[in-house]
């Protein structure tokens, strides 16, 4: 069972695989979070161009800052999140099923269907926006200790963020992989034989299923991206959480785990989340207009 801060570790040798909102009673927790960031929330509530001063000056001081992003943060380059208002999963929510491990492996109709989706993506891919160029300033300044991502666009590294401080802790969606011996390739190799006429592409080498080398619901997380994160959020003085609901989970106890471990938290999202009540400071707004302010030093 997956869950927030010291005392919900993952049981060492358990796999961890991604889940939306583990089951748990949360009430204890979520009453010692919201004791945590009660003065932050009233005063970002009363004076957001406070809180983002705030902020500016909370990153100057930093020299540790770890950033997790979501699926808000490429809103402005035309790819939809999952669960705001116009949402993927908020529009179609039979759509989530092609982000299930267990309905792709066993559904060949599931498999029909996220082809297509994939081909969908591809073709609204566009540039990254001012909300990915600000982190790659984060880390030109010389604050960013790690940013992890659970994007699978591919746009953070397109804007300059270098692999070495990059973790894509759920996959790429540029590469396949094949489920059967493990063979990986580039993408648009597949999307041209989807185009060609196959619905179902197998791999060429063994005849395994392919998929976007992604994590799915229900799929192992690789192991050594999740420790290099759970490290990175444990060493960190700022923990800066960006268009995420912070509702997937194991990624998720990153923002706790800075927390315990005596880091401010910031989040910027458009709308609530899952632990606004944790944070020093919620700013709510546009991510690429509000992200590149953070980042300016106040002198």
């Amino acid at each position: 069972m997956y869950g927030y801060g010291k005392g919900w570790e993952l049981p060492r040798g358990e796999v961890a695989r991604m889940a939306i909102r583990p089951k748990m009673d949360a009430q204890p927790l979520l009453a010692e979070w919201a004791k945590w960031g009660e003065v932050g929330l009233r005063g970002v509530d009363r004076d957001p161009e406070g809180a983002i001063s705030s902020v500016r000056g909370w990153i100057d001081a930093s020299d540790r800052v770890v950033v997790l992003t979501g699926a808000g943060i490429s809103t402005d380059s035309g790819i939809p999140d999952f669960r705001g208002p116009g949402g993927v999963w908020t529009r179609n929510p039979e759509a989530e099923k092609l982000s299930t491990y267990d309905h792709y492996v066993g559904d060949p109709e599931v498999r029909k269907r996220a082809w297509q989706s994939r081909l969908e993506l591809a073709n609204r891919l566009g540039e990254p926006n001012a909300g990915h160029r600000a982190v790659v300033e984060l880390e030109r300044r010389g604050k960013l200790l790690l940013l992890i991502t659970q994007n699978i666009d591919g746009l953070h590294l397109d804007a300059g963020s270098t692999p070495e401080r990059t973790v894509e802790i759920h996959g790429t969606f540029r590469e396949v992989t094949c489920l059967a011996c493990g063979e990986r390739g580039p993408m648009p190799d597949v999307l041209d034989r989807i185009r060609a006429g196959e619905a179902d592409p197998a791999c060429r080498s063994c005849g395994g299923i392919l998929k976007a080398a992604t994590i799915s619901f229900g799929q192992g997380l690789v192991v050594a991206d999740l420790e290099r994160s759970e490290v990175a959020a444990r060493q960190c003085d700022l923990m800066l959480a960006v268009g995420t609901k912070l509702a997937v989970f194991p990624i998720a106890n990153v923002v706790p785990l800075a927390k315990t471990a005596g880091a401010r938290v910031v989040i910027l999202n458009e709308q609530p989340t899952e632990m606004d009540a944790l944070a020093d400071a919620v700013i709510r707004g546009s991510i690429s207009e509000i992200l590149p302010r953070l980042v300016e030093p106040l002198n």
